[in-house]
């Protein structure tokens, strides 16, 4: 009876990432279809929403499996709106990019390697830059980004800039504090991190970002950390 219990339990923890997920790619088809709201903002809802998927998993102490299927799962999708109108809120960017398929992708590797690790915060590390961190600077740029640059051809604002380098920051220490308390590395790992992320995020290409900087991030996270905690 408990074992049917913890199952029936388990598969209950494991239903709330498809009701997530779900809810937010049906908040953003309606935002799209019904409301005046610009399409790459449309995006960002889905970008930073459905990077939190990454908190409910480690929470919820779901297995690595279900970050893996779900990464597949949404990156089938994800290709298959590219060629189909399914899910036109999520991919109408206005330029060519993956990104959206690069971000699954994203999930479902770092899950893979640092839930078997039994590491899974750095993960959430790396996913959290890249939904918080990018999602919150294309919005502060677009909105107050009065001072643009050009970077290998990308435009971009140090306001955004600025606002992706210390929401980096704070989502690394604040990951850290949660895990190991308030000790010197959990202030200081955030500021390699934080640089390195922001700078690949300036040059990422073709939505690459949303694949080089949450394992980046991630694996940066982990090396400095690890090695200097022993």
């Amino acid at each position: 009876m408990q074992t049917l219990f913890a199952e029936s339990h388990l598969w209950l923890r494991i239903a709330t990432v498809p009701v997530y997920v779900g809810a937010i790619v049906l908040i953003s088809e309606l935002l799209h279809r019904y409301t005046n709201t610009k399409p790459e903002q449309v995006r960002k809802v889905v970008h930073i929403g459905t990077g939190n998927v990454i908190i409910i998993a480690w929470l919820l102490h779901l297995p690595a499996w279900v970050g893996i299927i779900s990464g597949i799962l949404a990156g089938i999708v994800t290709l298959i709106s590219y060629r189909l109108p399914i899910l036109p809120g999520v991919n109408s960017v206005g330029r060519k990019s993956l990104g959206t398929f690069f971000y699954a992708v994203s999930i479902g590797i770092l899950t893979a390697i640092f839930w078997n690790l039994d590491l899974p915060h750095y993960a959430v590390i790396g996913i959290l830059i890249m939904a918080w961190g990018d999602g919150l600077a294309a919005i502060i740029g677009q909105k107050f980004g009065n001072h643009p640059y050009l970077i290998f051809g990308n435009s971009k604002s140090w306001e955004g800039t600025l606002t992706m380098l210390v929401v980096s920051y704070a989502i690394v220490s604040s990951v850290l504090f949660s895990v190991q308390g308030n000790i010197w590395q959990t202030w200081c790992v955030g500021i390699p991190v934080a640089i390195a992320a922001t700078a690949v995020e300036s040059i990422a290409q073709w939505g690459l970002d949303n694949l080089s900087v949450p394992l980046m991030s991630a694996g940066l996270a982990f090396f400095i950390n690890q090695r200097s905690i022993g």
